[in-house]
C-alpha cells in the first residue's frame, strides 16, 4: 500500500536526491574539463528562461533534473584526454559511491540511513548508465560507448554527426533564440488582450448610450402620458 510516508520519500527522492545526483555526474565533466582545458565551459542548471549566470554556472528558472555540460573546444585534443573527461561523471559518482557504502557496510553511517541508502541507489544507477556501452535517444552514444569506441578505434565512429557534448556557443544560440520567440508570443497575448480590452471598453459604452438613450425615451413617453 502507498501512504504518506512513502510519498514523503518519493518527494525526497524526486526532488532532493536524484537532482543532486545529476548534479554531481555534470560535475565530474567540469571537473575533468578544469584539468585538461576546455573552450567556453558552462554547468547548466535547470531549464527555462536564465535566472543568473555566474562564472560557468547557468542557473535556469525551471528547477529539477535537467542539467548538462557544454564547451566550445578542447584546449590539448588527444584520445586519452577524450577518455578522461567521459569517465569524469562515472568517477565523480561511482568513488563518492563506493565509499558511502563502505560507511554504511560497516555501520559508520546511522543517522538517516535510509536517505544515503536512496542516495546511493541512484549515484550506482548512474553509474551503470553511463558504464554499460549503449545507444540512447536518436543513436547518441552513452558515456560508456564514447570511452569503448575511443580505446578500441581511437575515435568515435557512431556516425551521429551532433557532439555528445554540446558546444556552449550553440546553446546560448539557442536560448537566445528560444526567449526571443517567447518575448514575441508575449507582446502577441498582450496585443491580442489589449484589443479585447478595447473591445470591451467599446461595448461598454454603447450598453451605456443605448440605456441613456432607452432612459430618454421612457421620460419622453412618461412626459406626454401627463
Amino acid at each position: 500500500m502507498f501512504g504518506l510516508q512513502d510519498l514523503i520519500s518519493l518527494i525526497i527522492s524526486a526532488f532532493i536526491i536524484l537532482p543532486a545526483v545529476v548534479f554531481l555526474r555534470e560535475l565530474g565533466y567540469v571537473i575533468t574539463s578544469a584539468i585538461f582545458g576546455v573552450v567556453n565551459p558552462r554547468l547548466t542548471i535547470g531549464s527555462g528562461p536564465r535566472v543568473f549566470k555566474f562564472g560557468i554556472f547557468d542557473v535556469r528558472r525551471y528547477y529539477h533534473l535537467y542539467s548538462w555540460f557544454s564547451y566550445d573546444d578542447l584546449k590539448r585534443k588527444g584520445k586519452f584526454i577524450y577518455v578522461l573527461i567521459y569517465a569524469g561523471p562515472i568517477l565523480v559518482n561511482m568513488v563518492p559511491a563506493l565509499i558511502l557504502n563502505a560507511l554504511l557496510a560497516n555501520g559508520i553511517i546511522v543517522k538517516y540511513e535510509t536517505f544515503w541508502s536512496r542516495f546511493l541507489f541512484y549515484q550506482f544507477y548512474y553509474v551503470l548508465f553511463d558504464v554499460v556501452p549503449m545507444k540512447t535517444v536518436n543513436g547518441m552514444p552513452n558515456n560508456g560507448m564514447i570511452i569503448y569506441e575511443m580505446l578500441r578505434y581511437g575515435k568515435r565512429v557512431d556516425y551521429n554527426n551532433e557532439p555528445f557534448i554540446p558546444s556552449t556557443t550553440k546553446v546560448e544560440e539557442e536560448y537566445q533564440e528560444e526567449m526571443e520567440e517567447i518575448e514575441e508570443q508575449m507582446e502577441e497575448m498582450e496585443e491580442a488582450s489589449k484589443e479585447m480590452k478595447e473591445n470591451d471598453e467599446v461595448m461598454e459604452v454603447r450598453r451605456d448610450g443605448d440605456e441613456d438613450e432607452e432612459d430618454r425615451k421612457e421620460r419622453k413617453l412618461g412626459g406626454l402620458d401627463n
